[in-house]
């Protein structure tokens, strides 16, 4: 009945596995699995730990290197916080010039500049359509639209 313990422990590294998603203890659930069998087909403890240990060392080292560069590769990388706004749409709410101003950014309002060496008259009127260039700590730096498509929902 000792193969119980060693498969609720591999249950149990599964569920550890879930949060941290590194897929180290993933591999050492596989290796409890093998202690496991070992035992279930009446192996001394002795032998358990020995399947145990090769079995998840051989996982950790052979198998997590390639599973974790194939994850890597197939996981789309997703644009997040700041970085996510960079190239976005938004419309000038008040005048925006290299001192200062106000844009309408996905639904919220930011302080704005102008951005250094932007085309056109360096000053942009409240209802331009500009592009988010950079941000710069709460200023979202803009530059002037190319075309109207470039702002859609603004």
């Amino acid at each position: 009945m000792e193969w119980l313990f060693w498969i609720g422990g591999a249950l149990l590294l599964v569920v550890v596995e879930t949060v941290t998603a590194d897929l180290t203890f993933l591999m050492i659930a596989g290796g409890a699995l093998g202690g496991g069998l070992t035992a279930f087909l009446g192996g001394p403890l002795w032998a358990q730990v020995v399947v145990f240990g090769c079995i998840s060392t051989l996982l950790l080292f052979a198998v997590r290197p390639w599973a974790k560069r194939r994850l890597a590769a197939t996981t789309p990388q997703m644009k997040t916080n700041v970085d996510a706004l960079i190239g976005r749409p938004a419309t000038t709410i008040t005048a925006v010039d290299d001192g200062g101003g106000r844009v309408r950014l996905g639904g919220e309002e930011w302080s704005a500049r102008l951005a250094p060496g932007a085309q056109g008259t360096g000053r942009l009127e409240a209802g331009a359509r500009v592009t988010v260039t950079q941000i710069d700590g709460a200023v979202a730096v803009v530059a002037p639209a190319t075309t109207p498509a470039d702002a859609p929902g603004a």
